[in-house]
């Protein structure tokens, strides 16, 4: 029998959290989100939703989100914070730095070389981010010389 995971909704009720109808709108856009929007498109997304949300409710509801630890706040390089809702499972992110894409991925052996670096250190390893920042292979732009 699998558990479903709560909604972002009842994370911030467990919080303790008042949820206002435009906290439950800005919830709900995150939890919604597949990609890693950051405030001013949650703000857009938000205001489609309910013309009477502002940005600033937007960048306070996501602080409070944030410090509550129910959303992870990244940055990936472009001058923005981008968010995502609390992941189930540890994953790492590629992004794409002609499209401004964000690719999740899993892989085992960068997991367990992660942790034998840490371990050869003299360290356990206890959290990490990976983040690879990258460019198609097919740009003819950025072709490295002698490829």
């Amino acid at each position: 029998m699998s558990t479903q995971k709560p909604s972002l909704e009842e994370l911030c009720i467990t919080k303790g959290m008042r949820m206002t109808g435009q906290r439950r709108v800005i919830a709900g856009v995150l939890q919604s989100s597949d990609d890693h929007p950051d405030t001013e498109e949650l703000y857009r997304r938000a205001a489609g939703i309910d013309a009477n949300i502002s940005i600033s409710t937007v960048y306070r509801t996501v602080k409070l989100f944030e410090d509550a630890g129910i959303i992870e706040r990244h940055e990936f390089g472009d001058g923005r914070s981008r968010y995502e809702t609390m992941p189930e499972e540890h994953h790492d992110h590629l992004i794409d730095l002609k499209s401004g894409k964000v690719i999740e991925f899993k892989n085992k052996e960068i997991e367990a070389l992660q942790e034998a670096i840490a371990e050869k250190l003299g360290y356990r390893l206890v959290d990490h981010r990976l983040e690879l920042y990258a460019v198609p292979l097919t740009d003819p732009k950025t072709r490295i010389s002698g490829d």
